[in-house]
């Protein structure tokens, strides 16, 4: 008896270590090296200038100079700011996710 269930405790347990090999560490591994690539990937095209986007933050200053302050304060109260930086940020990375060949 105590053989059978010697076998039971090893099949479990050999069951749920090829779960976490086969499928938790091939996707992290393969997810962080995506990351590592996409992320150095837009370093390379901020810093060669290849990006439209990184030289015309002081346009976009400029142009939003002219809101007078009562929309400034209702600008404020929902963090329009941030939602926009992260929308287009989320543009931008989506944009280039699609332009990498393996992934897009």
């Amino acid at each position: 008896m105590p053989a059978a269930l010697f076998g039971i405790l090893m099949s479990a347990l050999r069951t749920m270590l090829g779960f976490v090999l086969r499928s938790t560490i091939v996707k992290f591994v393969t997810f962080f090296a995506l990351f590592f690539i996409v992320k150095e990937f837009v370093n390379v095209l901020i810093s060669s200038q290849l990006y439209p986007g990184a030289t015309q933050a002081s346009d976009l200053a400029s142009a939003l100079s002219g809101v007078p302050p009562s929309v400034w304060y209702f600008l404020d109260l929902f963090s329009v700011s941030t939602g926009i930086s992260t929308v287009i940020s989320a543009y931008a990375t989506r944009f280039i996710i699609r332009r990498i060949p393996v992934i897009g």
